[in-house]
């Protein structure tokens, strides 16, 4: 049995084929095989550099950071960041910060 890829929908891995249509039970999304190559999220670093999930990247210039008492600092490393759909397209985790979303035009790929 083919390996079936992940709804892009809700990611549920419990997607199954009809008539060449892949369907979801979760969410009830419905799209085809073109449509999960088209769908690549693809992301840019400030140089231009394509990331990809579990990169490492670094912040080039200091920002700030609604509710936080100090700001992240220029050359902060960031480690195993995911890419995500949105203004925001990179969620991590940033030691001494926690969770955040940061922008892709902020970073750059070490």
């Amino acid at each position: 049995m083919e390996q079936l890829p992940n709804c892009p929908k809700c990611q549920s891995e419990y997607t199954y084929e009809d008539n060449h249509v892949i369907i979801c039970p979760e969410c009830a999304n419905e799209f085809t095989l073109d449509d999960v190559n088209e769908t690549e999220l693809t992301v840019k670093d400030a140089n231009g550099t394509l990331l990809q999930d579990g990169d490492t990247v670094s912040i080039i210039k200091d920002l700030k950071v609604k509710g936080a008492p100090k700001d992240l600092k220029q050359g902060t490393k960031v480690k195993n960041i995911r890419l995500v759909e949105g203004d925001h397209n990179i969620d991590c985790k940033i030691d001494g910060f926690g969770a955040m979303k940061l922008k892709s035009e902020f970073v750059k790929k070490i």
